[in-house]
């Protein structure tokens, strides 16, 4: 049965953010994930998770300035030494989360330059190997350009090709099916075939990006899926509430509990 983390940067909104930790373990979560922690001391975010008895599946690493619309520095040559910075600013939350893998974000790039496809494949062997002693893996996810258009990583046969191809064990793919719908379809026969290199696990409903309880995909179907494929890792609900989140968990009723 899959083990399910709620994300915290888009569910419980209605609760101040230190505070959704609290709302995701008395809704019967047992794990969370949230895009980035940076905006509060990395003591008190490994606080509420042990006050709750919460696992941290995933953040981000800083993408540089989110309000600008910066989505990371990896694909940018000239931004390497902000990306070297940013591992930095994330390893004390990694270290007091006790979290087993870190998203690293590509940037806005066009994978057709050269240039920055040469700045991506040195970024991701760079940071993963940063991480490896510290027994993190490194994610990478391909993002469908209609929510972040000029996305440099938007296809995941690019993603599956580098990761094998560089071939560094804690190099991992984040495999968002939302996205992976949205830009290829096919996302049972695509799991089938990237599950043996993917390390974290997203969902929501398409088109709307809300519960993954209606829409285009059979989700039952796929969390079937995932535990016939063996896939042992977290599935991060990455996806905006209808309403009050507490309201949209009917969903999630059969799998509460499950242990990280």
């Amino acid at each position: 049965m899959p083990r399910f983390a709620a994300n915290l940067s888009m569910m419980f909104t209605e609760h101040p953010f230190l505070d959704r930790f609290d709302a995701a373990a008395t809704a019967g979560f047992t794990a969370v994930e949230f895009l980035f922690p940076y905006d509060h001391p990395a003591e008190e975010v490994g606080k509420r998770l042990r006050d709750n008895g919460l696992t941290q599946a995933l953040f981000n690493l800083p993408p540089g300035n989110w309000d600008a619309g910066e989505k990371g520095f990896a694909a940018l040559p000239e931004r390497f030494d902000d990306l070297r910075a940013s591992l930095e600013t994330a390893l004390p939350y990694a270290k007091t989360t006790g979290v087993k893998r870190l998203h690293m974000m590509a940037g806005i790039a066009d994978r057709g330059d050269a240039k920055a496809v040469e700045a991506y494949y040195k970024s991701v062997a760079w940071v993963a190997e940063f991480f490896a002693p510290h027994g993190l893996d490194v994610v990478i996810e391909p993002i469908n350009a209609r929510n972040v258009p000029g996305y440099f990583l938007n296809d995941f046969g690019f993603a599956r090709d580098l990761i094998r191809e560089l071939r560094i064990p804690n190099l991992k793919l984040q495999f968002d099916i939302y996205h992976c719908q949205i830009i290829h379809g096919d996302v049972t026969m695509r799991l089938r075939e990237m599950i043996d290199i993917t390390g974290h696990v997203q969902i929501a409903s398409i088109p709307s990006r809300n519960e993954p309880d209606s829409e285009e995909l059979n989700y039952p179907f796929l969390f079937a899926e995932l535990d016939r494929l063996g896939y042992a890792g977290f599935v991060g609900c990455e996806y905006n509430p209808r309403g009050r989140t507490e309201d949209g968990l009917g969903w999630f009723a059969a799998y509460k509990g499950v242990k990280p």
